[in-house]
């Protein structure tokens, strides 16, 4: 070929790639070589070629820091932990921050102390509709917290067999704004709440997506735009066809005004993930896709498709209800809304953890009028405590590690798998929990290496490497700077570092094969149980967790909580094979009132139910 040029990503990565070929291939780095496009598209493309350059050498340099840093950090602790605690081990900057989140989160947990509170429901008829009201305080301008049954009791004398009095009626409108198309972290997040995926799994799907798969006459067909990015940008032909899409569909009405701003420091290199047609409709391929890649494609396709709509248009009302007491006002607090209009929200809401009703969930309240009294038909108070802080799960630690400008969105999903391969933290109910090793590995780096552990600093790395790449910066005198006190740091800890031992942890069981203890170890699997004499005895099997219930088929054995070969949770009888029942459903503790068989527990949508296994008793449960 008389030239050759080089179209990879564009941003530092994409650009070192290309330095790479360059020398491979003999091509003179000072020739205009480059071309870079931002999507896949004809217009795209043809463009890029009018404004060919030459290789970007600052970019190529920040890469070039950022893998030699990471080499600085991960080959110089690693080898350090396989002397001082055990080989297999390793350190880096990203993962050990992710460990230090985990295990920070783990303390204040361990340090929480639960506080009482109460709360006072009131069950209001007028007519056909009830609704409900909640305590508020004893006047207008402060919401008052009750902390003791005392206080509840004396609230629930007072207004007893009283009517409740509209005080005062407050309502208003809000937009919501559509949601933004999916970058890597927020796919990652929104397929965990929605899906159940793990972050590994969604981008292993998103990667088939992206690839291709066969459609029927159509044939080997990409779905979507590549799944490793931290843009929200869309390119225009996609605008375009999205809104002829709605055109088509809603209605002029519901067509939005999407604009970007680039936030922060993004490489943008890409833009944000979205079907590579809004015409391939999630229903027209379903015979084409597995179940896994049909529900990942289908929320890619509603996410982009809500983000190119008009915005929600919601009537808020607030109600305050006074009762006179017999010493003093009691006033109670009602809400309720409903959809104006529903713009984007008629295709995609946006998962919310809360206790709070969905905002796309109407919640009515009757039309009143002021002073207008309402007989109460029930009032109930209910007991409370203050809960810990809750352990991460996937979708949450992703999204902390990309607001605090940790790594990068191609680097969540391997970070988040290696600390549990190292054993460093488990997944209990889909929750990160640290190991003992975990923090005795952690508590090293903590005392020898804590600009490592430091958020801040973590961060700033990011920004003096985007830095490198606008040229601003000389790339060896930052990696000099780090490793000049790196270094020292690391002579130090070679010499005072003293070795650890591991205590075993012994289970009250011994071994069947050998007759030794048995210990507790930990794998890339989780805890599990050893001969203590290993590698003489190689005997290991899962813990098996005991929940106390007679198995309902056999009557004789324990039901116990197993795990599948794809980690799913089910109970099943300790005899395994001589019993064979199982249950995917965890049993429940109290026999059913009809049969006094067993139940096992169920959620149905925001409601947690028990239902019989021996005949067809089911009941809303009370918690």
């Amino acid at each position: 070929a008389k030239e050759i040029f080089l179209a990879v990503d564009p941003d530092r990565e994409g650009e070192a790639i290309a330095w790479h070929l360059a020398n491979v291939l003999d091509i003179d780095l000072k020739l205009n070589c480059r071309v870079v496009f931002n999507e896949i598209t004809k217009d795209a493309i043809k463009e890029s070629f009018k404004f060919p350059r030459p290789i970007d050498m600052n970019l190529v340099n920040a890469q070039q820091a950022r893998r030699i840093l990471d080499r600085l950090v991960g080959y110089g602790i690693s080898p350090l932990l396989w002397k001082k605690v055990k080989k297999g081990l390793s350190a880096g900057r990203v993962q050990s921050i992710a460990v230090k989140f985990i295990v920070d989160r783990e303390k204040q947990i361990r340090s929480f102390v639960p506080e009482e509170y109460w709360t006072i429901t009131s069950y209001l008829r007028l007519e056909k509709t009830t609704f409900k009201a909640f305590f508020y305080g004893f006047d207008l301008k402060k919401k008052v917290e009750l902390k003791t049954k005392e206080e509840v009791e004396e609230v629930i004398k007072d207004i007893q067999d009283k009517e409740f009095i509209v005080e005062d009626i407050k309502e208003s409108q809000r937009k919501r704004s559509p949601v933004l198309p999916f970058t890597t972290s927020t796919l990652q997040q929104e397929a965990a709440k929605r899906l159940n995926f793990r972050s590994k799994k969604t981008m292993l799907i998103a990667q088939q997506l992206y690839e291709g798969i066969s459609i029927g006459k159509s044939g080997f067909t990409g779905l979507i735009t590549y799944m490793r990015t931290d843009s929200t940008r869309v390119s225009e032909t996609a605008k375009n066809e999205a809104k002829e899409y709605i055109l088509e569909k809603f209605g002029q009405e519901y067509i939005g005004n999407y604009s970007y701003a680039k936030k922060g420091k993004i490489q943008d290199a890409h833009e944000a993930i979205r079907p590579t047609s809004i015409f391939r409709l999630p229903e027209d391929i379903k015979e084409y896709l597995s179940t896994d890649q049909y529900k990942l494609y289908k929320l890619i396709w509603e996410r982009f498709l809500a983000s190119q709509m008009k915005e929600a248009i919601l009537d808020n009302i607030a109600v305050m209800l006074k009762v006179p007491g017999e010493n003093k006002a009691v006033y109670f607090k009602a809400t309720g809304s409903k959809i104006r209009f529903p713009g984007f929200m008629k295709v995609y809401t946006e998962s919310i953890e809360s206790n709070k009703p969905n905002e796309s969930e109407e919640v009515f309240l009757p039309t009143l009028s002021l002073k207008q009294p309402i007989p109460c038909e029930k009032i109930e108070p209910k007991q409370h405590f203050t809960q810990p802080p809750p352990r991460y799960n996937e979708a949450k630690l992703v999204k902390l590690l990309e607001e605090k400008g940790i790594g990068r969105p191609s680097t969540y999903a391997p970070t988040l798998d290696i600390i549990q391969k190292r054993g460093y933290v488990l997944l209990e109910d889909k929750k990160f929990v640290p190991s003992e090793l975990g923090e005795l590995v952690l508590n090293l780096i903590e005392e020898f290496f804590p600009e490592i552990l430091n958020v801040e600093f973590t961060a700033s790395m990011e920004e003096e490497l985007d830095l490198i790449g606008e040229g601003k910066v000389d790339w060896v005198n930052i990696l000099d700077k780090f490793y000049k006190s790196f270094s020292l740091r690391l002579q130090h800890a070679e010499k005072v570092m003293e070795k650890v031992e591991l205590k075993l942890e012994y289970a009250n069981e011994n071994c069947e094969k050998c007759g030794s203890p048995m210990v507790y170890r930990y794998g890339r699997f989780g805890k599990f149980l050893a001969c203590a004499s290993f590698p003489a005895c190689k005997n290991s099997k899962p813990i098996v967790k005991g929940t106390g219930i007679i198995c309902p088929k056999c009557k004789k054995g324990e039901v116990v909580e197993r795990k599948s070969k794809k980690k799913r949770t089910f109970y099943g009888c300790k005899d395994y094979p001589k019993c064979d029942f199982i249950s995917w459903h965890k049993l429940s503790s109290r026999p059913c009132p009809k049969c006094k068989e067993v139940m096992v527990e169920k959620k149905k949508k925001k409601e947690k139910i028990v239902k019989c296994l021996f005949c067809e008793f089911s009941q809303v449960c009370d918690e």
